[in-house]
């Protein structure tokens, strides 16, 4: 009887620091992104709006804010735009991929361009929080192409 006790304890505690651990580690998702005109060819031009503890936080994490929502939130606005993935479903399916993708050292950043030519608004957001928003262009086609390769996503026509 005893050891059966001390079974459950061990199980629900290791239950409780895995499920610790993997919310430590997972990216929060927290940001707006909608159609900001037409781009050149091959690119979405939108404005994300990302937050951050500071402002240099919140312009660091604009560039996966604006990734990820092309890719599974999809683009609201004049220009609307189905994300990319096609479902949701497709980040969780390929964790791995993604953790590594939006990563510091990952390869996120050769898909987006921030543009210059935009001024970039800022403000305060409570005591602890800045919200950013600026235009930035998603390189779709490379993107997509790339994701294709990869077999994250089925190419167009399949």
């Amino acid at each position: 009887m005893g050891h059966l006790f001390i079974k459950k304890k061990i199980l629900l505690f290791t239950c409780i620091i895995v499920t610790l651990s993997s919310n430590l580690f997972s990216q929060e998702w927290h940001y707006e992104i909608t159609c900001a005109g037409t781009g050149v060819q091959g690119t979405y031009l939108v404005e994300v709006t990302s937050y951050g503890k500071t402002v240099d936080a919140a312009l660091a994490q604009m560039k996966k804010d604006a990734l990820h929502g092309v890719l599974f939130k999809g683009i609201s606005g004049k220009c609307t735009q189905k994300p990319l993935a096609g479902r949701a479903e497709v980040e969780n399916e390929n964790k791995s991929f993604f953790d590594k993708f939006f990563s510091a050292s990952g390869d996120y950043e050769k898909y987006v361009i921030v543009d210059q030519n935009t001024g970039l608004e800022v403000a305060k957001v409570g005591k602890r929080e800045y919200k950013v928003t600026k235009v930035v262009s998603v390189k779709k086609d490379m993107l997509r192409k790339d994701l294709e390769k990869a077999g994250i996503i089925k190419a167009l026509g399949f």
